[in-house]
This record gives structure tokens, C-alpha cells and sequence, in this order.
């Protein structure tokens, strides 16, 4: 069964452009190592909640959009042989390295985990 890897971040909505960019060159290592396929969506009807919602999840600010992605993996073992490769001393690729893609957000705000489907369609 497959796996999936969930993430949601606020991002400045002047940086969309800068934010796909930078996701479209580092979510390619993503694929590289296994994964089959990497959603990044931009928010378009996002509510506001009462008690908790997208944008506090993250504390955006009024000038930030909440992105919401997905990595999906064909199964666990593949997700973690990735990350685990990912995060190797050994590991260098110039798509994940912050000085030639950096990130466009404030990554201390990201919240991601990863998730066993348990209904699929």
C-alpha cells in the first residue's frame, strides 16, 4: 500500500512564483529516490475557522498563502530508504542545497508527517 508524506506551510504570496520555482527543482529529488508523485498545492478557498484552521496550523500572516503538498511513495520501506538517503552525511545534490534553492518561506513554520492511507478510491 502506499505512503504519503503531507506537509502545509505559509508562504509570502509575493514568492509564488519564487515558491514554485524552488519546488518544482527540489521536489525532482523526491522522484528520483522512489517517490511516485509530489503535489504542491497553492491555497485558493482556505476558510477561517473558529477554533483552528490552515493558516493558524502554520501562522500565516495576512500577507501569506498556505501551500498544502503530498509525497506519495509506493510503500513505507521506499519512503524511508529515501529519507534515510536524504538524510546521509554522503548525500549532496545541488536541488536541496539552501544556498542554490532556497527557500522561500519561513521553514520553522512548516508542519509535515507521514501518513498510512487507511481508505483509497
Amino acid at each position: 500500500m502506499s505512503y504519503i508524506d503531507g506537509f502545509v506551510i505559509a508562504v509570502p504570496t509575493a514568492n509564488k512564483q519564487k515558491y514554485i520555482e524552488h519546488a518544482r527543482l527540489g521536489d525532482s529529488v523526491f522522484t528520483d529516490l522512489g517517490a511516485t508523485r509530489v503535489v504542491e498545492c497553492w491555497a485558493d478557498d482556505v476558510p477561517e475557522g473558529k477554533v483552528t484552521d490552515f493558516g493558524k496550523s502554520v501562522q500565516a500572516k495576512a500577507d501569506e498563502s498556505v501551500v498544502f503538498s503530498w509525497i506519495e511513495w509506493p510503500d513505507k520501506e521506499t519512503r524511508d530508504a529515501a529519507m534515510k538517503t536524504m538524510m546521509s552525511e554522503d548525500f549532496t545534490d545541488e536541488r536541496m542545497d539552501p544556498e542554490k534553492n532556497p527557500a522561500p518561506f519561513d521553514g520553522t513554520r512548516l508542519i509535515y508527517g507521514g501518513f498510512e492511507p487507511i481508505v483509497e478510491l
